[in-house]
């Protein structure tokens, strides 16, 4: 009956990816402009809708550039209740800037985090407010073509690669597949432990990347779980009894990493981008409470954990852990991802010495 109603679906793809061609199209020709800044722009997006790890990916760099530069990110804060441009500060909410700006916010509270709907009229507001900024981080921009970023960073789920993806609402991707010639760098990411070379040289011919356009391969690893409140770590220990509780678009990463560390787990899974509710809490204590096992914790994801403060109230006195994920670069590729990154800001510096 699914794949039946996928198929009927088919022709709606067609039509989507003429409209995708023909915008694509207007920009390729200069028809519709893209404005271009003389300033570092870094975009991290996708071709598919749902999760690649675009914001560990933002997190990835903002801790690696935040040690020698002044970072900025800019997204358009998904689901937010605000509207227009805003400035993340020490009294901002998840609802006002989106759970995962919010969630970097947090784990970067000496950065800049703004959202704009519109990146093109967001970028000059953030140089505005914020002149000593360096750097701005774009996050989910790549079909945001009316601001042509100097480094466009495409991530690829591994398990769902846009190479063998169709058109929405057939498929999951958003823009067409030959979009993908626009990225410098393509990162295929949450691969699986054990990617041999041999994989690795398929997966590149699969992707035909152009003269210049690297290819990286990442994996998902994650850390020791820490309280919502106090902060404190914990090891996932077998004997434990865990309460998986997240709203995000595909939680397998996170249930594969439970399978291998304890041997009982429960799963609450709520839609991607979820707000949390009063009902939704007291469900979540009566479920917890009728697990039996006395070494039992509830676990969720940081995206999540940031509406979760909120109910302090009710969970601080209740184990509820966050557990934070991270990319790690596979093939010892991470310091040659990182070089280009570097490359590409010092060509900035190098063309102001040049001008001067």
């Amino acid at each position: 009956m699914l794949k039946s109603l996928r198929y009927i679906l088919f022709p709606f793809s067609v039509i989507y990816g003429s409209i995708v061609e023909i915008r694509n199209q207007l920009f390729d020709k200069k028809i519709l402009r893209s404005a271009i800044f003389d300033f570092p722009l870094i975009c991290v997006g996708n071709l598919a809708a749902g999760g690649t790890g675009k914001t560990p990916m933002v997190e990835y760099l903002v801790k690696m550039l935040g040690k020698k530069y002044i970072v900025a990110t800019l997204s358009r804060g998904y689901k937010r209740k605000t509207k227009g441009f805003f400035i993340a500060n020490e009294k901002t909410k998840a609802s006002e800037i989106g759970d995962e700006p919010m969630q970097i916010h947090l784990k970067f509270p000496n950065i800049t985090v703004a959202v704009a709907e519109e990146r093109i009229t967001g970028i000059p507001q953030v140089l505005n407010d914020k002149p000593e900024t360096e750097i701005i981080i774009l996050d989910d921009a790549f079909q945001h073509r009316q601001v042509n970023a100097g480094l466009n960073i495409l991530l690829t789920d591994y398990n769902h690669l846009y190479t063998e993806d169709f058109l929405l609402p057939f498929g999951t991707l958003r823009d067409r597949k030959s979009s993908s010639k626009r990225a410098q760098i393509i990162v295929v990411t949450k691969c699986k432990n054990g990617l041999d070379e041999n994989e690795r040289k398929k997966i590149i011919d699969d992707i035909e990347p152009l003269p210049g356009q690297k290819v990286y391969f990442t994996k998902i690893s994650y850390s020791n779980p820490y309280h919502l409140f106090s902060k404190k770590e914990i090891v996932l220990e077998r004997s434990m009894d865990v309460y998986l509780v997240c709203g995000i678009a595909n939680p397998k990463k996170i249930t594969e990493v439970l399978r291998e560390s304890i041997l009982s787990f429960q799963i609450q899974q709520y839609k991607d981008h979820h707000d949390f509710h009063a009902n939704d809490i007291k469900e979540i204590i009566e479920h917890f409470s009728e697990i039996k096992n006395s070494e039992k914790i509830i676990l969720t994801t940081e995206k999540d954990a940031v509406k979760l403060l909120q109910f302090q109230n009710d969970l601080n006195d209740l184990p509820i852990y966050v557990l934070p994920m991270q990319h790690e670069f596979l093939f010892h590729e991470g310091e040659a991802f990182d070089k280009e990154i570097i490359m590409f800001i010092n060509s900035f510096e190098k063309n102001s010495n040049e001008l001067n």
